[in-house]
């Protein structure tokens, strides 16, 4: 059974483990504990930011971070859009459904904080999933993380297939 929570105190350590994983895969080479100690967490506990953690078998395997855009945030791509900031699901937990599931929940809590559409940034490795979960690449490109915008214009279909 699939549960998605957000983070706290005790699934911390979890969390820290999980977003270590990520960053590793892919490639970064900038330190996760300064990224969460002086980033992440602080922008969590300021309210600027949600992270969402999934497990399944009661096994916590993923997690995502996102957010409504918003002027007082210094992340502020698209004013009044969700962003789809991170996400990320165990390899050992991919291709059972885990991660449209979690994108899904934060798509539905970005939706009841008024929020119509989203975006998001996504990794070379991660447009096809964006991708089947209804967002479309733009022509808008973001230059400090190299990559193409892609947006939903809608959070109404929620993340069925759409490939």
């Amino acid at each position: 059974m699939l549960h998605v929570f957000p983070l706290r105190d005790q699934n911390r350590a979890q969390f820290c483990k999980l977003f270590e994983d990520y960053y590793l895969e892919l490639g970064c080479e900038d330190d996760c504990k300064h990224l969460l100690d002086e980033y992440v967490l602080p922008d969590l506990l300021a309210g600027l930011l949600r992270i969402d953690l999934i497990e399944d078998g009661g096994e916590t395997c993923g997690f995502v971070i996102y957010q409504k855009d918003d002027i007082d945030n210094d992340w502020n791509f698209k004013e009044g859009w969700g962003d789809i900031r991170e996400i990320y699901i165990a390899p050992p937990f991919r291709g059972r459904g885990n991660g449209r599931f979690l994108l899904y929940t934060a798509e539905m809590k970005l939706k009841e904080s008024g929020v119509e559409r989203a975006y998001c940034l996504p990794a070379e490795g991660a447009k096809a999933f964006f991708s089947a979960c209804g967002y479309e690449e733009t022509e808008e490109y973001s230059e400090e993380l190299d990559c193409p915008v892609f947006i939903k214009l809608s959070l109404e279909n929620g993340c069925k297939n759409h490939g």
